[in-house]
């Protein structure tokens, strides 16, 4: 079943966040709390939202998302931030459902995208996105400022 993120679910999407981070060789760098993401879900003013995939009771999947906006078409799209599926559940549809309930949002709230990033080396996700429609972006390159560069360039005025 796939439904949209509940309150009930906190604890179990950030344990499948940092599968996700483990997953992408980045363990270390992946710091989020159940505190910090209930507040960004359900807080006074939610920035984020998602759906889960859930078997017996069990949240196996996850897609944390915001809204992004085009400034060319003049309407929000969605940015999925995570899609993830335990390894136990993996081609069983889940993720292919997952991004069919993002599809539908935007296309009930006629929002014109559905963009995500895919890190290079995962093959798999690649040809599973492409076999969706997706289309590679790559005449972009993702830019980020982070850390002390951050710090600097927010203090510079």
């Amino acid at each position: 079943m796939i439904r949209r993120v509940e309150p009930r679910d906190v604890d179990a999407v950030v344990r499948l966040v940092h599968e996700l981070a483990l997953y992408e060789r980045a363990p270390e760098q992946c710091h989020l709390t159940s505190e910090q993401l209930r507040t960004a879900l359900f807080g006074e003013h939610p920035a984020l939202f998602g759906h889960v995939a859930e078997v017996d009771g069990q949240v196996v999947g996850i897609a944390l998302w915001f809204l992004n906006f085009s400034t060319w078409d003049g309407v929000h799209g969605i940015y999925l931030e995570d899609l993830y599926v335990t390894p136990e559940q993996r081609g069983k549809g889940f993720g292919k459902q997952l991004l069919e309930a993002l599809a539908q949002e935007c296309v009930e709230r006629g929002y014109t995208r559905l963009q995500w990033w895919v890190l290079n080396w995962n093959e798999p996700s690649i040809g599973f996105y492409k076999s969706l429609g997706a289309i590679p972006m790559d005449e972009w390159t993702v830019m980020r400022v982070a850390d002390q560069a951050l710090q600097e360039l927010g203090s510079a005025r």
